[in-house]
């Protein structure tokens, strides 16, 4: 798990669940099997990503941002593998 300080606690919450579906994803056999688990990924994601305390002079915010920028771009290339599989 990631060591952010997160200033409302609201990353330890969302990580827990991020970590839980990434595990998921990564179990599923097939890119069809896998894309619910991903579209859950992208809405934990997203309660991050809309953050309203987020404040850009804070390392820990930042690198939250960032972390949550890319796991929301993996979990969108999963879905869309899920599509192409079909």
């Amino acid at each position: 798990m990631a060591n952010i300080n997160c200033p409302i606690g609201l990353f330890p919450k969302q990580e827990a669940e991020i970590i839980r579906l990434t595990r998921a994803i990564n179990r599923a056999p097939t890119a069809e099997m896998k894309s619910p688990w991903a579209q859950d990924l992208i809405s934990a994601v997203d309660v991050l990503l809309t953050c309203q305390s987020f404040n850009e002079k804070s390392l820990d915010c930042r690198l939250c941002r960032n972390f949550s920028v890319l796991r929301r771009k993996t979990a969108d290339l999963v879905v869309k593998a899920s599509r192409l599989s079909r």
